[in-house]
This record gives structure tokens, C-alpha cells and sequence, in this order.
């Protein structure tokens, strides 16, 4: 072959409207627009991108970190034992750990065998506590080689602190003042940290995360100056976290838009050479209780995501952090995910792999545009602080959570274990689920996204931990083979959810032997699976004869049949099954009527 010949040169260039035309062919002439994403964020993505869809790239979306900090968590409770559960991190191949200070201890015994000048070290501090960064910063003078060997962050808590508690005094400032001017000889430690955090841990969607995040900053950094600290010294001490939710590509540009208007901001200080240390945590709205070791996929997409938006640092929580203390084990396999993703994913040894994808330079350009019109309706409102006072904030975390509050519920948000594929091997004490959702309108409550279905499974758990008996449902099946299998999958996964044993399908010759079947059988919620015909031909004549037989129990079909359903409901059918029903309510109304049932039958 003529080395000078082109690859594919005899080939027309396909441009995207003639790939529409093509997808709008397999869709049968239905509107391409239907395959558009618009997600919470206010925000429409194509289907696919071609080059036609080239967009002027972002600057200053930031570098593929090559020495990713791995950090994990150590509360400081007891200074021997978190000497040793920082020895074992680093053991285990941590290159950062985080001192969460619950109470002031020697810091020559909590840092007996760790090396400050390879580990990097942070500190979560209470007002209580802040005597330890004193010591810190002077236990760092006498152990360092290198004053540019100390790395990690000071956490004083003042934005998590205020909008989850409330609490904010000019005290919380004039501490962090002091301590940036301690750190200023320290080139790679921060000592100004802005956690978004709990935005995203709220429920918020990633717009609202990087947008109060930067607004946030921007109240602390004006009352940093009003103290005397020029702005290089701040932006210089800049310490940045943002939480990581399931929404993979989304994720990626978050990070990636947020350094972009790091950069942005910081020019309207006059600040042009800065380095921040971004660090992004997993998230506590994304996990859940049940079917708890699904969570640690949940952490990997996440990782990967943050690492792939560019971050310096990773704080991976364990699998089993949401309902009981972290094991060895699961703090091991949580600082695992980051190592391997790493080392064999090769993450940290490609330079910006995710630039150039039309797709996320997209979704980049996108969350920023949007982010940055936000930032400026919340600067115009009077900014961070006046609009959290006046609960503007909160108002619109609000609207989004309760957004994706509903789109759980009817299922249309999967999350794994939690409103599909529950694990029903598994059975869970009642005290680690939630009551349902924990609101304060004038604060934000970090939580988990399923409390409210957490709560419908609590209910089915203190109901047998009551009485014994577990609630059995039985999928009653007739008719159309490929309908009533596909209807019994469906059930078998929708009820699930419940926590209550449910029956492998069982088929019947015709509608009432499946009737007479299912009404003498030791089941306390039955469900007709079949066809949309069948159920006209025959469902009314199965509930009748259903009734005959057994009035106590709960009687469902899997299905919407508009036609037939004031037939069926006056015939003794207790509810439906179908797509469009929401998981929540409809459990919670199987549930009264099968406690309703217990307590008759103890009467």
C-alpha cells in the first residue's frame, strides 16, 4: 500500500444531521428529541456528538494530578489508638491522613512514626481544639527537612459549620487569619478550606454545589481582607472539597468547570499565579443501608470521576460508614479504590485524558455557564451570607432534593439495592434504617438519598421484629408467557423493596385455578401477572373468584388495564402494580392493610 494514502479517504464524511436521519429511522419516525437528557441541573445533552459539535474549550479546567493523595480519615479520640490506625493507613499504601480532633492530645504521641515530610498531613479542628494547630506548625519546624515537605489542608469547619448548625462568630475568622499567617512559610499547606460538601450531601444538584461554593469563598475571602490578608496570601492558602455524586460524566465536568471559575474569581482579586488544593470526598447522599456492600461501587464511579476532573486529593469513605463504625477491612478496601484506580487503571500516568471529548467539554462549558449565572444571582441577592440568612439557599437545595426525592420514589432515579434489584436475601435491623426525611428549612442536613424509602423498609422490619412473621407475597401468573413473565420481573423487583419475602412466580393452566391457586396459599399479598387481553378476558371472573375464597388478603395486579380497573376495584381488587406507580406510596398502602390483617387475626 502507497504509504502516502490516506485511511478512509474514499469514504464520504458522515455529518451528524445525516446520523439523526438515521436514528430518527430506527425510532420509527417518534421524535429524535426523545433520546435528549435534560437532567437536574437544567440542563439538555445530546444523544451523541460529532465533531460538528466543537466548542471552544475552557480554560484553566486543570491537570491530571500524577501524585493523587489517597487520604483517609482518622478521628482523634484516644491519641494511641489513632496512632495506630495512621500507622496502618500508611501501611496499607495512604499517602494523606486527616486528623479529625475531637479533643487536644499529645501530638509527639499521635505522630510517633509518621514522616510529615512524605505523608500529607490535614486537620479537622473544633473551636475546642484549636490549641493542637499551634503545636502542629511547631512540631513541624522541629521534623521537617524541608519547609515545602508539609502538604495537606486546616479544616476549622466555618462554612460546614454555619450551614448545618447555624453557628458562625467573627471568632471562627479571626482564627483562620491567625493560622494562614502561621502556615504562610509553608508553601504546600493550606490553611483556608471551603468545603461545598454539604450542598451536594443536602440533596443539591452539582450547578448549586460549585456556584455557593464560590460564593462561599468569596465571604470568607472578603473577611479575610477586611482583616489584613492580601489576596495572593488567600488564594494561596486555598483549600477546596466538593463532594462526588453517581452521575459519572457530570462529575467530570463539575470538577473540571469549578477549576475554570476558581480561576475566574480569583482575577477579580487581581490574582493571576495561585495554587489550591482541590480535594473531592465521596459523597453521603449516594449511599445506602440496604444492600450496604453496593456502596462500594458507588465510591469507585465516584473516584474515577473526581480523579478524571482533575483533582490533588481523594477521601474515600467506607462501604459501611453509614450505619456503624468502619471495620479494618472496610477501611481498607475504601483506600484500596483510589490505589488501584491509580496504579493499574492508570489515571494518574495519563495527562488530562477526558480533554477533547466533545461530550464533556459539553457538559463542562455547560455546568459553568450555569453555575456562573447562579454565582451572580446570589452575589446580587447581597451575597453568600445574606442569602443563607434569608434561606434563599436553602429554598432551591430544597426544590432539587425533593425533585429527586420523587424521581426515586417512582423509580425513574435507579439506585441500586435501594429502589431496584434490592437484595431480598438480606435482612437488616430495623434501629439502622431511617424514619424518613430530617428537615430543618433554616439549616442544611447532609443525609442519605433513600431515608424516605429507608423508612418504608423500617416499617416491614419492626413489623416482623412485632410479630414474628415476616409478610409473604405470592406472584400468581396465567395466560401470555412473555407478558406474565415480564410482569412477575417487574413485581418480583418493585415489592422487593418492601422487605417482604416474595414467592418465585407460579403459573396456572387458566384464571381460576390461578385464583383458587393463590386465595388458599400461605401468602398475605397476591399479584395477578398477565397480558393486557388476558386481563380483559379474564380478570374480573379472578377476582371475583379470588374473593370467594379468602376477603383478608391483599389482591394486586401488575398491570394498568384503564378499562376494567372500576370492574376490579368493585370486585374486591386491592390496588396496581405498573411503571407509573410510585414505590413509596404504594408499599406504604400494602402495608397498612397487611398490619391490619395481622392484628384481626391476633384478635
Amino acid at each position: 500500500m502507497n504509504s502516502n494514502h490516506k485511511l478512509f479517504q474514499d469514504f464520504t464524511p458522515v455529518t451528524k444531521q445525516q446520523w439523526i436521519d438515521k436514528v430518527t429511522l430506527d425510532l420509527k419516525g417518534e421524535d429524535f428529541n426523545k433520546l435528549v437528557w435534560k437532567n437536574l441541573n437544567g440542563l439538555t445533552f445530546q444523544p451523541f456528538y460529532t465533531i460538528d459539535d466543537k466548542v471552544d474549550f475552557l480554560a484553566g479546567t486543570g491537570e491530571n494530578s500524577q501524585a493523587l493523595i489517597n487520604f483517609r480519615t482518622i478521628p482523634v479520640t484516644n491519641v494511641e489508638k489513632a496512632n495506630n490506625e495512621a500507622l496502618l493507613a500508611i501501611k496499607e499504601g495512604m499517602t494523606g491522613l486527616v486528623f479529625d480532633f475531637k479533643e487536644t492530645v499529645s501530638l509527639e504521641q499521635l505522630f510517633k512514626g509518621i514522616d510529615l515530610n512524605t505523608i500529607a498531613v490535614s486537620l479537622v479542628v473544633e473551636s475546642e481544639t484549636q490549641a493542637v494547630v499551634d503545636g502542629f506548625f511547631e512540631y513541624a519546624e522541629k521534623n521537617l527537612t524541608s519547609k515545602k515537605n508539609l502538604k495537606g489542608y486546616l479544616d476549622l469547619g466555618i462554612l460546614t459549620k454555619y450551614v448545618t448548625k447555624g453557628s458562625l462568630n467573627s471568632a471562627a475568622l479571626d482564627a483562620v487569619v491567625k493560622f494562614i499567617n502561621k502556615s504562610s512559610s509553608y508553601p504546600n499547606f493550606r490553611a483556608l478550606t471551603i468545603s461545598g460538601t454539604p450542598f451536594l450531601d443536602s440533596g443539591s444538584n452539582q450547578v448549586q454545589e460549585v456556584a455557593y461554593t464560590l460564593n462561599a469563598l468569596v465571604f470568607v475571602a472578603d473577611g479575610c481582607l477586611n482583616r489584613g490578608v492580601s489576596e495572593e496570601v488567600i488564594f494561596n492558602n486555598l483549600a477546596i472539597q466538593l463532594g462526588i455524586a453517581s452521575e459519572f460524566f457530570i462529575e467530570i465536568g463539575k470538577f473540571r468547570a469549578f477549576h475554570s471559575l476558581l480561576k475566574l474569581i480569583a482575577k477579580k482579586y487581581r490574582v493571576t499565579e495561585f495554587n489550591p488544593l482541590m480535594t473531592a470526598k465521596t459523597s453521603v447522599w449516594s449511599k445506602s443501608v440496604t444492600d450496604a456492600h453496593t456502596n462500594m461501587l458507588r465510591a469507585t464511579t465516584e473516584t474515577m470521576s473526581a480523579i478524571l476532573g482533575n483533582v490533588d486529593g481523594v477521601l474515600i469513605d467506607p462501604y459501611d460508614k453509614e450505619f456503624k463504625a468502619p471495620t479494618d477491612f472496610s477501611s481498607r478496601i475504601a483506600g484500596n479504590i483510589s490505589t488501584i484506580l491509580r496504579e493499574e487503571s492508570y489515571l494518574g500516568k495519563v495527562a488530562n485524558p477526558v480533554d477533547g471529548a466533545y461530550y464533556i467539554e459539553e457538559i463542562t462549558t455547560k455546568i459553568a455557564e450555569k453555575s456562573l449565572e447562579l454565582f451572580k444571582e446570589i452575589e446580587q441577592y447581597g451575597g453568600f451570607y445574606q442569602a443563607f440568612e434569608n434561606e434563599v439557599i436553602q429554598k432551591q437545595i430544597s426544590e432539587i432534593r425533593q425533585e429527586k426525592i420523587k424521581l426515586i420514589s417512582q423509580r425513574r432515579l435507579p439506585m441500586v439495592g435501594v429502589n431496584k434489584y434490592p437484595n431480598l436475601m438480606e435482612t437488616i435491623a430495623s434501629q439502622l434504617l431511617s424514619s424518613g426525611e430530617l428537615n430543618n428549612p433554616k439549616l442544611l442536613t447532609p443525609r442519605r438519598a433513600s431515608l424516605e424509602i429507608e423508612a418504608v423498609r423500617k416499617t416491614t422490619e419492626k413489623l416482623v421484629e412485632e410479630t414474628g412473621k415476616r409478610p409473604i407475597v405470592e406472584l400468581t401468573s396465567y395466560g401470555n408467557l412473555t407478558m406474565r413473565k415480564a410482569r412477575a420481573a417487574f413485581s418480583y423487583d418493585f415489592l422487593g423493596v418492601s422487605g417482604f419475602e416474595i414467592w418465585q412466580e407460579k403459573s396456572f393452566e387458566n384464571a381460576l385455578k390461578a385464583a383458587e391457586g393463590s386465595a388458599n396459599s400461605e401468602s398475605d399479598v397476591v399479584v395477578i401477572c398477565s397480558s393486557d387481553p388476558d386481563y380483559e378476558e379474564s380478570a374480573l371472573a379472578f377476582v371475583k373468584a379470588f374473593r370467594a375464597q379468602d376477603t383478608n388478603k391483599i389482591l394486586l395486579l401488575a398491570g394498568n388495564p384503564v378499562g376494567i380497573t372500576d370492574q376490579l376495584n368493585q370486585a374486591g381488587l386491592d390496588g396496581y402494580i405498573h411503571i407509573k406507580s410510585d414505590v413509596i406510596q404504594t408499599i406504604s398502602n400494602i402495608q397498612e392493610k397487611v398490619q391490619n390483617k395481622l392484628k384481626s387475626l391476633e384478635v
